[in-house]
């Protein structure tokens, strides 16, 4: 089971999500991730596979960028549609005091 977690602030929303279980390859076929602002960043965190994460990056491409959460340097924008954000900027946060426990 897929558990998706979902904050906006000023300049980005953070979609976390949580993984109960295995879960398959299978799951992208009907997989509708939640909505957000396309005129805002999108920061990815939670522990999953690869595919998970191409899967929302591409999910994810309208906004304006996107990036995904390393917990040992904050979040890494993976692309951008905007001049003041670049592939390989990092975006110092703690999405886990955004999201809440």
């Amino acid at each position: 089971m897929l558990r998706f977690r979902v904050r906006e602030v000023d300049e980005f929303t953070v979609v976390g999500f949580e993984i109960d279980g295995i879960l398959e390859p299978k799951v992208l076929r009907d997989l509708r991730p939640p909505g957000v602002s396309p005129r805002k960043g999108v920061i990815l965190t939670g522990r999953g596979p690869v595919w998970l994460y191409g899967f929302l990056v591409h999910f994810y491409h309208p906004t304006v960028w996107v990036a995904t959460y390393d917990p040992r340097i904050g979040a890494v924008v993976v692309e951008s549609h905007v001049p003041d954000k670049s592939p390989g900027d990092v975006v110092a946060i703690d999405p886990e005091e955004i999201l809440g426990r």
